[in-house]
């Protein structure tokens, strides 16, 4: 199937059924969150690949009980920066001029700019802009799961500070943004399996200025 396919196939699943993702689709689905575009290039996020039934069971009690956190595969928390500072904007600014292999003075103006106003800025506001670059990341997560036929659920239904707790967040300068168990449906338990999905028109949902 084409891409268009596969997204009009995916659905946010309510049932998996326990089945183990290979390995190799896993690595992909992160991988295409790896790649993801963030703001200034500084990927202010980990992805926590969670495949311990212990954890999951430990998190499914502060995320409403939903049965996917336990019967999914893996659970794939994004963890956003919880305020940016000299020491991480300098570490991605650094591995860039590392790996391209020189400096460029407009690209050494440009830190000096974010180093100026990034670690300023209130923490809760460097973490919000921190999450919504995670869920850039998220999102192509989730095309990527649907590419290689696998399911997931966005969610983000759940107690972010117990969650933090649970993983060791917060000590490591990260807090939970949102969560994406993947796996695959259990048809037959899912009420939502064979409902046709619904979305607005594309006449009603775009705009086109000329």
């Amino acid at each position: 199937m084409e891409l268009l396919d596969k997204l009009k196939w995916r659905y946010a699943t309510k049932a998996m059924n326990g089945k183990v993702v290979p390995q190799e689709k896993v690595d992909a689905i992160i991988e295409a969150a790896r790649l993801a575009p963030t703001s200034s290039g500084l990927q202010p996020f980990e992805i926590y690949v969670v495949k311990s039934q212990e954890v999951k069971e430990k998190i499914k009690p502060i995320a409403w009980n939903q049965s996917v956190i336990t019967d999914c595969s893996h659970l794939l928390v994004f963890a956003a920066w919880d305020t940016y500072t000299p020491e991480r904007i300098n570490y991605m600014f650094d591995l860039t001029n590392e790996i391209r292999g020189f400096k460029n003075q407009g690209w050494e103006d440009y830190r000096k700019m974010l180093l100026d106003s990034y670690p300023q800025r209130d923490a809760e506001e460097n973490f919000n802009h921190a999450a919504k670059q995670a869920y850039i990341a998220f999102s192509q997560a989730i095309t990527a799961a649907a590419f290689e036929g696998v399911d997931a659920t966005p969610i983000e239904g759940f107690d972010p500070n117990a969650l933090d707790e649970i993983l060791g967040l917060r000590e490591k300068g990260l807090r939970s943004a949102v969560i994406l168990p993947i796996g695959y449906r259990a048809e037959t338990e899912d009420w939502l399996v064979n409902l046709v999905k619904v979305r607005k028109s594309t006449e009603d949902l775009v705009t086109v200025i000329e």
